[in-house]
């Protein structure tokens, strides 16, 4: 489900920024870009996010930033530097070599400059902080966001409703229209044939048992109940609804193949709509 948070919090000699963008996905995939200074810390901040959005595209974005005012102290290695130095002096005598840049070369040599170590540095304990404040703001968003794909789901449900009613109020003409063709047909083969009432009869029953819906208007009834009862439970329940939406399907299909009657036939196409939008909503649901 999509999320968006951000939190800050500014110390005395930095700013500490946390972005949280959340896409919809069905699995958990957090991807995270930190400071250097944090490369250690990032299984333990994908920890942190994982506990709070249970799945999604996850990403995140954590930016220390110093204060304008704020100069790190900076650290010469006097004795290293002297030996770069040197060693490179010796090298440049032995093939001749100008030695102009030499200095600049032991100056930009491994450890020979270094920041000092500031107590009053960020600590990860604040990171944490404002972590845990961006994570709450993503989850709210993604909660609201949910609110408003229930209410969708309650309307789509309903719509489902109105076309089932619309194939029970049609169903009772549907059937009296199949018995009246085939009592029709009946008379013009009469007087071709000789038919054995008792036989043609059992054979009619038959044929209306095959094209009855009752049980399938029974069960989407349920299901649409269902579905409504899982919507309303605390825990995600987004895999089960999604099992729903299928059996929904089925029994809307079922109706669709045994009704050859216009006004049901247009009720299930409007019903099949709306259970598209359900499916497609049911995605984003954990």
């Amino acid at each position: 489900m999509t999320g968006f948070g951000v939190a800050e919090f500014q110390t005395s000699n930095y700013q500490i920024k946390v972005e949280l963008k959340s896409l919809n996905s069905k699995f958990q995939d957090i991807n995270v870009k930190l400071p250097r200074e944090l490369a250690q810390r990032e299984a333990e901040i994908k920890t942190l996010i994982g506990k709070y959005l249970v799945r999604g595209k996850i990403g995140c974005v954590v930016d220390i930033t110093p204060n304008k005012n704020t100069s790190p102290e900076v650290k010469v290695n006097d004795d290293l530097f002297e030996k770069y130095f040197t060693a490179y002096s010796s090298l440049a005598k032995k093939v001749n070599a100008e030695s102009n840049e030499i200095f600049k070369l032991a100056l930009q040599s491994p450890n020979v400059i270094a920041a000092a170590e500031n107590d009053d540095s960020v600590s990860f304990e604040e990171i944490k902080k404002v972590l845990d404040e961006a994570l709450s703001k993503c989850d709210n968003f993604r909660q609201a966001e949910g609110g408003e794909l229930a209410r969708n789901l309650e309307i789509y449900i309903t719509k489902i409703r109105s076309g089932l009613e619309t194939v029970k109020e049609n169903d009772p003409k549907r059937v009296e229209q199949i018995k009246s063709r085939l009592l029709g047909h009946m008379e013009e083969v009469k007087e071709k044939v000789v038919l054995d009432p008792n036989r043609f009869e059992q054979e009619i029953i038959y044929y209306l048992e095959k094209l009855d819906i009752t049980e399938e208007k029974v069960r989407l009834t349920r299901h649409l109940d269902y579905f409504v009862e899982v919507m309303a439970e605390k825990e995600s329940q987004g895999k089960k609804l999604g099992f729903i939406s299928q059996e929904i399907g089925r029994e809307i299909n079922t109706i669709g193949a045994k009704a050859n009657h216009a006004e049901i036939q247009r009720a299930v196409v409007e019903m099949k709509d709306e259970l598209e939008k359900i499916k497609e909503q049911s995605m984003n649901i954990l």
